[in-house]
């Protein structure tokens, strides 16, 4: 599938709405969409058309979001934001996003003016191969350990797996050991910060509701899954045009639902932001 800098960058127009009206912004899916729109997208869309009614100097630092129905990529997503608050040092936005009259996706997101305080992170990961050393998505294709549906769709991301993914014939068994995977931007981005976070949110839904099935022996059936919540902290300044490391653990299953933990750290092991999610998870019987 295309790959590379042609392919960044029309996710970066995808991310680019358009302004129907004040407060109001409409957005798209790719052609190469699958059945559903894809959760990743339609929250990054949404921190986009939040991010346009914030001043500048102000940046993102937590959201927390409900999938609510499955997006149809057939058609525009319409994107309403609400401005709950313009304080000194915060900023709150509300975004809905809708589709045949009804919401389909719900943002909230925080946004702050750079201050000081205190500084202390989790301790870098360690034994972690350079991404560099290890084979992007084709390559895995070549060598015959398959890219999952991923290899369906263009890849405006680099993604290095560091652990077998729960969708490659090479994982088989349950394990107690988190997920690795290195993740970039293919290509260069513009100096941008919110293009950034956004870049970021939209690459988080990737990989994680998948640490809730790697703690469990590949099932007979394919599972059904779908993001139900999802939830980002922004610790750091980033580029996501660099090198980032993905670490997901999921910590609890249980009523068909699994939650899954992520944390995105560069490559010299500085924390940079921390993802939740709940997502629902159906075994076939």
């Amino acid at each position: 599938m295309p790959r590379g800098q042609a392919v960044l960058d029309a996710l970066v127009e995808l991310l680019d709405l358009e302004t129907l009206e004040t407060n109001l912004f409409r957005g798209v899916s790719p052609p190469q969409s699958p059945t559903r729109v894809f959760g990743g997208q339609v929250a990054a869309q949404a921190l986009v058309a939040a991010g346009r009614t914030v001043p500048d100097d102000r940046e993102v630092h937590s959201l927390h979001a409900y999938f609510i129905r499955p997006g149809d990529p057939r058609v525009p997503i319409v994107y309403e934001a609400e401005r709950v608050r313009d304080g000194r040092s915060f900023t709150t936005r509300r975004v809905l996003a809708i589709q045949h009259g009804e919401a389909i996706f719900s943002l909230s997101a925080s946004f702050q003016l750079p201050q000081e305080g205190l500084e202390h992170s989790t301790p870098a990961p360690v034994d972690v191969p350079a991404p560099l050393t290890l084979p992007d998505l084709g390559q895995r294709v070549v060598e015959g350990r398959g890219a999952g549906w991923m290899s369906q769709i263009p890849r405006p991301l680099d993604m290095r797996f560091v652990d077998d993914p729960v969708w490659s014939d090479q994982r088989v068994s349950a394990s107690e050991e988190p997920n690795r995977v290195w993740m970039r931007a293919d290509g260069r981005l513009p100096d941008d910060r919110l293009l950034h976070v956004c870049l970021l949110t939209y690459a988080s839904d990737l990989t994680l509701l998948g640490s809730v099935l790697a703690r469990h022996d590949r099932p007979e059936q394919p599972a059904q899954m779908a993001s139900l919540d999802h939830a980002m902290w922004f610790h750091r300044p980033f580029r996501a045009d660099e090198w980032l490391l993905y670490t997901t653990f999921s910590p609890a299953a249980s009523g068909a639902r699994g939650l899954a933990t992520g944390r995105f750290t560069t490559e010299d092991g500085t924390l940079i932001a921390t993802t939740v999610q709940e997502g629902l998870v159906r075994i076939p019987r």
